[in-house]
């Protein structure tokens, strides 16, 4: 019996040249643009011309390519470790991408396909499942698939949400700071439309809060707020820079969307926040990491391939 574990997300360019391939596949894809062709690829073209040479320039301070690109090669190296299963990545807008990774895996008796997304959204969750499986079509291999759409509420998960926060205090008393869980934003629009995507952050931070809890950790204050809005849209609120107004002294961001950093984690959160962070006085600013191969995450991916088997 051969079995393939893929993980599923949304990509980040492994170079400079594809970052505007990153930007074109993210704004034509209809979960992300909501809006009919030819005018999505018109609007997309419009964005991408606005927004490549920024977003150049952002990656050249990050080394030259996505974080998720390493993290998520070492995550595969461990689970292959641990499962009794092949493991794969494959990517929504960057290579790998699905028609690449079902290639290497057609002969394969049962495929795992597993979202790194913790939360639902048809803009991630929706998106990599059905282009996934649409591509697997092709192959007569979709009855072979079998996937989940959310684990935020796993205990391991919420685990390793925990043990990124402990890291970040690094020995300081919790109760001299501030926790923000943020989360990547998503317009109002689209939840109004029945998307699950904000009401699985809030139950995560529920559960995430309960671990903290159950091993002693006290903050100041705990909030919630949303980063990586774009355009003149209503996106879902609080603002993560009108949210760093209201801390008084020092801060811990746990950034909750994500389960492998990248360039929203590294450089958004890192420095672009930072920077507003220290314009308004926060005294100390710090940002957890994301699971990325945490002991944890790896049980937690172990453990949903396992109920799936």
């Amino acid at each position: 019996m051969k079995r393939a574990v893929v993980l599923m997300n949304m990509g980040g360019p492994n170079n400079i040249n594809e970052v505007q391939v990153f930007l074109k596949n993210m704004f034509n894809d209809k979960y992300i643009l909501g809006i009919p062709q030819p005018i999505r690829a018109l609007v997309a073209k419009f964005i991408i011309s606005r927004r490549l040479d920024e977003s150049k320039s952002n990656y050249e301070l990050l080394g030259g390519m996505s974080p998720i690109v390493g993290h998520t090669k070492r995550l595969v190296r461990r689970l292959n470790n641990i499962l009794d299963a092949d493991v794969f990545y494959e990517m929504r807008y960057t290579p790998p991408f699905a028609n690449e990774v079902i290639e290497k895996i057609k002969d394969y008796d049962e495929i795992y396909a597993i979202p790194m997304y913790p939360h639902y959204s048809s803009t991630t969750t929706k998106s990599s499942i059905e282009n996934f499986t649409n591509i697997a079509r092709k192959y007569n291999l979709e009855n072979k698939i079998k996937t989940i759409d959310s684990y935020f509420d796993d205990e391991n998960y919420n685990k390793a949400i925990v043990e990124r926060i402990k890291e970040s205090l690094n020995g300081d008393d919790s109760n001299n700071f501030e926790l923000v869980f943020s989360a990547h934003g998503l317009t109002q629009r689209t939840i109004d439309k029945g998307d699950l995507y904000q009401k699985h952050i809030l139950e995560n931070v529920k559960y995430a809060k309960a671990q903290l809890d159950k091993q002693n950790i006290k903050f100041k204050k705990i909030h919630v707020a949303y980063q990586s809005r774009l355009g003149p849209m209503e996106w879902l609120r609080p603002y993560m820079e009108d949210k760093l107004k209201e801390i008084e002294n020092n801060v811990i961001i746990y950034p909750i969307s994500f389960t492998v950093d990248n360039s929203e984690t590294q450089f958004e959160l890192d420095i672009e926040y930072k920077e507003v962070a220290d314009e308004l006085g926060v005294k100390d600013y710090r940002v957890a990491k994301a699971p990325n191969s945490h002991l944890f995450f790896l049980e937690t991916i172990k453990s949903i391939y396992e109920n799936l088997k």
